[in-house]
């Protein structure tokens, strides 16, 4: 069953995106084998919920699911949905064989990643990237973690995506990272578009809150929230939960643990909590969550439509577990003024 999503448009420019995204490491084998069916299905249960922004990468799965995503939205018009992939891991081909498990990902080693922020490096990857997806553009691009690459990534990398803007090759340009003090410098410091936060503004890590997010507002950048289940602890806090890619500190888990207990008094569930408190925030355009299975996605889907009830926030804030200035659901949708 579809589900009504908002969209909202990134920046100040024309692409929009709906309110839940998808991201696809999941269906590139991120941990453990996924068969091109079960890639196929999680983005077709995307699609029927409502879903119509979808986050891709080189990076994820060493190609694979930029052509798994291409090869699902196959078909559908191209004016219906959003695309965003990355540039920063350019591709090589290489016979090591194996796997690449140590990045990540079950499957095979056909390629190796090699940081590439140089304008020539952007293009190239973007045309290796048009090429796997089977797509004559891409609606957005980021640079992807340049946390050691910073200034080929703002002199060089950054001017490329801005002269493809200009020509029109793509409508948004911006940044993913893992960390919130160079995406802010990204805000500041250059005119992108919207800045990719992944696990940095959620239910158990809100260093965002600072300076990223008020950055965002005060020049009209728009933000998406990816990690919102920070690696799966947000989604199951249990002994094995994830963290960041690894395995979870025990103090984290015993905090995740209170934060599902207070969600499972007030009749809500954690999952639920941890999507609607990273949409609530105002510089937020989307929430982008993982998947690899239709379960997933549709359980993600019907989890962001939930109803979170505003006393569940009172007693997180009261407890200590939320932050008080950190924005929360309104209980009422407020109206636009006549």
């Amino acid at each position: 069953m579809r589900t009504h999503l908002r969209t909202h448009a990134l920046g100040r420019g024309s692409v929009e995106v709906t309110a839940l995204a998808l991201g696809t490491a999941g269906i590139a084998g991120l941990y453990s084998e996924v068969s091109e069916e079960q890639a196929h299905a999680t983005v077709d249960a995307a699609w029927d919920a409502g879903i119509r922004y979808f986050d891709t990468a080189p990076h994820y799965g060493i190609g694979h699911a930029e052509r798994r995503l291409g090869a699902a939205l196959r078909g559908r018009p191209r004016s219906a949905y959003t695309v965003s992939t990355k540039v920063g891991r350019r591709l090589e081909p290489t016979d090591a064989g194996g796997d690449d498990l140590a990045n990540g990902f079950a499957v095979p080693a056909t390629h190796r990643r090699v940081w590439d922020f140089s304008a020539d490096g952007v293009r190239r990857t973007l045309d290796a990237s048009l090429e796997r997806l089977g797509l004559d553009r891409v609606d957005v691009v980021y640079l992807h973690d340049p946390d050691d690459h910073a200034e080929e990534a703002f002199h060089e990398g950054y001017p490329a995506l801005e002269k493809l803007r200009s020509e029109g090759v793509v409508g948004a340009i911006g940044a993913g990272m893992n960390q919130v003090a160079m995406l802010t410098r990204f805000v500041r410091d250059t005119d992108v578009d919207v800045v990719l936060c992944a696990g940095r503004y959620t239910l158990l890590d809100q260093r965002a809150l600072a300076d990223l997010l008020p950055a965002a507002r005060e020049r009209g950048t728009s933000v998406v929230i990816g990690g919102a289940f920070n690696s799966g602890l947000l989604a199951d806090p249990n002994a094995g939960a994830r963290y960041d890619y690894r395995a979870a500190p025990p103090e984290l888990l015993d905090r995740a643990l209170a934060l599902k207990a207070a969600a499972d008094r007030h009749g809500t569930t954690l999952r639920a909590a941890a999507l609607a408190f990273c949409a609530a925030h105002p510089a937020v355009a989307a929430v982008l969550v993982g998947a690899r299975s239709p379960h997933e996605v549709s359980d993600c889907a019907r989890q962001f439509t939930a109803d979170v009830p505003a006393s569940l926030w009172q007693e997180l804030r009261e407890t200590g577990l939320l932050p008080p200035e950190a924005p929360v659901p309104s209980p009422v949708p407020s109206e636009e003024p006549s």
